[in-house]
């Protein structure tokens, strides 16, 4: 495909008319996006996880004026293509198309990723080689001298430690050196370097023995902490332990702290409401507009940001601190072999977790999965996990069935439920991915090589700046510029028609509803929330005033559901709803460029549509037994 394609096919590409282009290339985990960042002044998202760059980049170099266009490319371990990613890294180095080739190795790891760099030389000798994460090996006891290793390989090889932007100058001088120079014969080193490389026991042999010549052991440093922890971690019971255990702390403190944020909230809007509407009123504007701003779009712009912003603000930090240090990637080795079960691959793992935070980009994220029936499977069922859009709402439902629970156990108590519910999520997924891989999509389970990153101190205030802005406030954007418009258009439709074309839809649906536990005001949310899932909340109360007002308090939301019959049998009816139901429009649509077809992406929104309705079915009948 070449250069050119891999970056047709990269999520963003900012290389414009630059003179040069710089390939940046390397293996997983190695610090490539971080290095990325700090070369071009870039934020794009970094990770402590294998497979987590799954697309191409572009942007220009730091200080170069634009001439210097830098790609970034997916984590490769090798040349030879066993996914699409490492097939996008080996079209881009064979094209020839880029001036410069920057790859990227881990001082702690490097044995294993002079084996990539050897293959790159062989291709082209065009190269600097950067030896990133030096601070990490230094604290395990390890020095790579770096003046060996360029003598070895015959181009220039620079430390640096890209996440505190040492090493950063010196690499963007080396890299304009090299552009600037004619191209000349490359420097002289064995001829028997290249031979037989194509065998990967001579060609990881042969990495070793560079590798071995220029590291030097210094200390004992810290892989005997890090070998324990992993032992506890990612062992056959304690880690299934330690799972549990952080999932039930993550959702404890963003249930216990969101709630104290989001009533503070409610009151802040609602005074605003107030003295909104006492404008509108002074200013002589007609109570039908004075309605639809107030009682429409804002209320239920409000109601959204307070229900949303508290939990979020809490939970994706929260997220984004396990990710940093470590975690995903255990998470994964420990849901291995139920994935391999249900004739799928433990890689899953980690798309699934992306769910949680986006169901579209866990759909994107399922690319580091080789085989293409493992990723379909992966693609159809990670829509069965809450995403954020649907956090809130079970935030929000959960107190209606546990309102009898009070003092220091109620926290606990929520948290234990919203705890229960992901994993209930979780093994429907995985009761899904085994039906999938007995029917549509048969087959046998591959194996996979998963590595273990190190743990790693996370940057607090990049983990905040990212999980606020990067997460937090993007999705309450996003859900905000939907917010507006649907509650606005939901209040003029319901005045419009005297509310008939709205109980028309509810009542079309009411039959349904009633069958699996809820009601036709339900259903018709769920519907409207097609957009974005952060909206069924506020359209099912527009819809339970008749699109007149929207409780401008979050407290009174229970009191509000309440009073039109909700009992604690709807409410679990909704709550497995809210689990299970359609994805949203963005995913359905990710789903469809991803897979280039429309059977996968009807099936995608068939397979937790249809599991949504039995569950649901399930709790009705199993609340009306006892």
């Amino acid at each position: 495909m070449g250069l050119t394609g891999s970056l047709k096919n990269g999520r963003k590409s900012r290389a414009g008319h630059a003179k040069y282009r710089v390939l940046l290339v390397g293996c997983p985990n190695v610090g490539k996006s971080t290095l990325f960042n700090a070369l071009t002044g870039l934020s794009r998202h970094t990770g402590n996880w294998t497979g987590k760059t799954v697309d191409s980049s572009a942007g220009p170099v730091r200080g170069t004026g634009g001439r210097i266009a830098l790609i970034d490319t997916p984590g490769a371990y090798s040349l030879d293509a066993t996914s699409p990613e490492e097939r996008i890294v080996a079209d881009a180095v064979r094209s020839g198309e880029a001036d410069l080739i920057l790859i990227v190795c881990d001082a702690g790891c490097l044995s294993r990723d002079l084996a990539l760099v050897l293959q790159v030389l062989e291709l082209s000798r065009r190269a600097i080689v950067c030896v990133n994460l030096v601070d990490e090996a230094q604290k395990n006891g390890l020095t790579v001298d770096c003046k060996t290793l360029s003598e070895k390989l015959g181009v220039p090889v620079l430390p640096a430690i890209a996440s505190k932007g040492q090493g950063i100058r010196a690499l963007i001088r080396s890299v304009e050196q090299a552009l600037s120079e004619p191209r000349a014969r490359p420097a002289q080193v064995d001829p028997a370097l290249f031979e037989g490389l194509s065998s990967p026991e001579v060609r990881y042999s042969r990495a070793s023995s560079i590798a071995d010549a220029a590291v030097r052991k210094t200390g004992a440093g810290t892989e005997e902490r890090r070998l324990a922890a992993d032992r506890f971690l990612t062992g056959r019971f304690t880690g299934k332990l330690a799972l549990l255990a952080l999932l039930a702390s993550v959702f404890y403190l963003t249930m216990r702290g969101a709630n104290y944020p989001s009533e503070l909230l409610s009151r802040l809007f609602s005074g605003m409401l107030g003295v909104i509407r006492a404008w509108f009123e002074a200013l002589g504007i007609p109570q039908t507009v004075t309605g639809a701003v107030c009682d429409g779009a804002l209320a239920t712009l409000f109601t959204v940001v307070a229900v949303m912003l508290p939990p979020m603000a809490i939970f994706f930090p929260l997220f984004t601190f396990l990710e940093d240090v470590g975690l995903l990637p255990r998470i994964a080795f420990n849901m291995d072999s139920a994935f391999a079960k249900c004739g799928s691959c433990g890689k899953q793992a980690l798309p699934m977790c992306m769910g949680f935070g986006c169901n579209a980009a866990g759909v994107v994220g399922c690319r580091i999965i080789e085989s293409p029936r493992e990723r379909l499977i992966a693609q159809l069922t990670n829509s069965l996990v809450p995403c954020n859009g649907r956090f809130p709402i079970l935030t929000a439902l959960i107190p209606m069935l546990f309102a009898s629970a009070a003092g220091a156990w109620t926290g606990l108590v929520r948290a234990a439920a919203l705890t229960g519910l992901i994993l209930i999520s979780v093994s429907v997924s995985l009761l899904a991915s085994r039906m999938l891989s007995r029917t549509l999509l048969r087959g046998r389970s591959s194996s996979f090589a998963l590595e273990l990153p190190p743990f790693r101190r996370p940057r607090i205030i990049k983990l905040v700046v990212r999980s606020i802005f990067d997460r937090t406030l993007r999705v309450l954007a996003r859900a905000a510029a939907v917010a507006a418009p649907a509650g606005l258009a939901i209040h003029l439709i319901a005045n419009a028609s005297d509310g008939s074309l709205l109980r028309g839809a509810v009542g079309l649906l009411s039959g349904p509803g009633r069958f699996l536990g809820v009601d036709g005001e339900v259903l018709t949310a769920f519907v409207l929330s097609l957009p974005a899932n952060e909206l069924f909340l506020p359209m099912l109360i527009m819809l339970y005033s008749g699109g007149s007002t929207v409780p401008e308090s979050a407290a009174g939301l229970a009191g509000a559901l309440a009073s039109h019959g909700w009992t604690y049998s709807t409410a679990a009816c909704t709550l497995m709803l809210t689990l299970f139901h359609s994805p949203c429009a963005t995913t359905l649509l990710t789903v469809k460029k991803e897979t280039g077809s429309a059977f996968y992406t009807l099936a995608a929104f068939l397979v937790p549509t249809l599991t949504g309705a039995v569950l649901c079915l399930a709790v009705r009948l199993v609340f009306a037994l006892f």
